[in-house]
């Protein structure tokens, strides 16, 4: 009796320390991760540009993990509804953001947000960047980035151009541009570049900023001309274009990126995983074939440089738009 006593005693203090061990590791430990589906929130709609590019990268790297990834798209607010609900999920590596740098430019508009932009989230891995180029319509008689600085400075105040709306990138481009030119533009936003693109094609506008996959339809058609592009070298996609520091602007450099995020606990290790998946991935010729279809090169960075990037990014706007008096409401 005193025996089976000892050995139940024995056997109950082996439980409890291995419960105890238990309890001690945190949840992605505790399991294998990831052991169900993944959700991916693209805070845009379904069918554009960055939508298809999320879609492709989620499709490649559910093959790396052994687990489907489903895409969500929660369109509205700049972006803004999609990144809280990414941001504000539990952190367990089961919810993911995929985001733009528009995601920067929100941050740097002075909305109130639900979220900390930059300490309240988990940076993951950057993906891919593609250029911004500013284009005229077919027609004008503005054929570079100086004849559009000239124009503006003999007619303050008339040159017009437009925009996705108030706060995007095409917004705070072309006043970017502004700043540092000391020109006067005239802002006309719209609820995309389709309908933008469409004035300016009719004559009502002078010029717009948007990616090469967003005008390259129009440029192909020899509907809109392009006359520059913002990143710092010659794009792969448009190499007959000048940088804008070529054109003589030096200061408008914009790249746009895109990248995963995750809520700002999500554990070093899941993190960890992710970049060098996503890394690996970018290096397959599939891959980057994919992502060229939509004029963007593969680009990756470790987590760490990917937050630096993004924070640099929401600093810059917010200097821009406090500087310079930008309305963004």
């Amino acid at each position: 009796m005193a025996l089976h006593i000892c050995a139940s005693r024995r056997a109950l203090a082996a439980a409890l320390a291995l419960a105890a061990a238990g309890a001690g590791l945190p949840p992605a430990q505790a399991q294998a991760w990831p052991s169900r589906p993944i959700k991916l929130i693209v805070p845009y709609a379904a069918g554009g540009g960055t939508d298809i590019i999320a879609r492709s990268i989620a499709t490649r790297l559910a093959t790396r993990i052994g687990q489907p990834i489903v895409v969500e798209n929660k369109a509205g607010a700049g972006g803004a509804i999609g990144f809280e609900a990414g941001i504000h999920a539990p952190p367990d590596g089961y919810t993911l953001v995929f985001i733009t740098s528009a995601y920067a430019t929100n941050a740097a508009t002075g909305r109130k947000l639900a979220y900390d932009p930059v300490q309240g989230i988990a940076p993951i891995a950057l993906v891919g960047k593609t250029s911004l180029l500013v284009a005229v319509p077919a027609d004008s008689p503005i054929k570079t980035l100086k004849d559009l600085a000239d124009r503006a400075r003999a007619q303050p105040g008339r040159l017009t151009y437009g925009s996705s709306g108030i706060g995007s990138m095409s917004h705070l481009g072309m006043e970017m541009l502004a700043a540092d030119a000391k020109l006067r533009l005239v802002h006309v936003p719209y609820k995309g570049m389709a309908p933008a693109f469409a004035d300016m094609m009719g004559g009502n506008l002078d010029a717009g900023l948007a990616t090469y996959a967003t005008t390259s339809g129009y440029l192909a058609g020899g509907k809109l001309r392009g006359i520059a592009v913002t990143s710092a070298q010659r794009d792969p996609f448009m190499p007959q274009l000048p940088t804008a520091a070529e054109a003589g602007f030096p200061n408008l450099h914009i790249a746009f990126w895109w990248g995963f995020i995750g809520p700002r606990q999500l554990p070093r290790a899941i993190v960890q995983r992710l970049n060098g998946e996503i890394n690996a991935l970018l290096a397959e010729p599939d891959t980057t074939a994919a992502l060229a279809r939509e004029a963007a090169v593969a680009a990756t960075a470790t987590p760490e440089a990917f937050g630096q990037t993004i924070a640099a990014d929401v600093a810059r706007w917010a200097r821009l738009v406090k500087e310079n008096g930008i309305q963004t409401e």
